[in-house]
């Protein structure tokens, strides 16, 4: 695999990513883990598709003649990609061809790809040209991904868990403040309709951000109804 990413490069563009990296993911030998936002993160077209059909493929793969174990899939995720019945159906896909999915319960710190512990994918942003991404085979930094990974991992909630209602949910406040939001109200005016000094209100929006997964206000009142949380 070290022959295949020197240490640490940097590429744009989905199509060159897939080219990059589509011969090490039809050959995972122990583990494929994988954090994103949603299912778009890793993901126009070609390289979407490619990737997930690696990722489903953990039940299926053959074990050698010589007892080659099956590698162990693991997929993190933000309750946004449970946007759509669509991504929750091939959520639930992966489960049944055995993969590990599980839903975080805060910002993910990192959208990556670990493979074998020898390989990380880092997505950066989507900008002229395409995504930018970062390849390393460095075993200190696979390693810290990795570490990230598994931290996440640890208190995040199992998908079958999740989609029984054990999702977060939104406080009488919480839905009040989504509300204010939605209506374009300033925060002054917000804070007082609302009986809330100005500092709390803020505070509470900050909240309601980090609760949703949200890089602002706008994709706040989106991601809630979504979820069904803004009712």
């Amino acid at each position: 695999m070290r022959d295949a990413v020197t240490e640490i490069v940097t590429i744009r563009g989905d199509l060159e990513l897939l080219t990059r990296t589509a011969h090490l993911l039809s050959s995972v030998r122990e583990e494929f883990v994988c954090a994103a936002r949603d299912l778009d993160t890793w993901s126009r077209p070609g390289a979407r598709q490619a990737m997930a059909a690696r990722a489903g493929h953990t039940q299926q793969s053959q074990q050698g003649q010589q007892g080659q174990q099956v590698h162990q899939v693991r997929k993190l995720l933000s309750p946004a990609a449970l946007a759509d019945e669509h991504s929750r159906a091939h959520l639930r896909e992966l489960v049944d061809q055995g993969a590990l999915v599980r839903i975080a319960s805060a910002p993910l710190p990192h959208e990556t790809i670990v493979i074998d512990r020898r390989l990380a994918i880092l997505a950066g942003l989507d900008g002229y040209g395409g995504r930018e991404y970062t390849l390393t085979t460095a075993p200190t930094l696979v390693g810290g991904v990795y570490a990230l990974f598994d931290a996440a991992w640890g208190t995040a909630t199992d998908l079958k868990a999740f989609l029984r209602g054990e999702q977060p949910r939104l406080d009488a406040a919480g839905r009040a403040v989504l509300r204010a939001l939605g209506s374009g109200a300033t925060d002054e005016k917000a804070a007082r309709e609302l009986g809330m000094s100005l500092r709390t209100y803020r505070r509470r929006v900050a909240e309601l951000l980090t609760t949703l997964d949200a890089d602002s206000r706008f994709q706040a009142g989106i991601r809630a109804g979504e979820l069904g949380l803004n009712g």
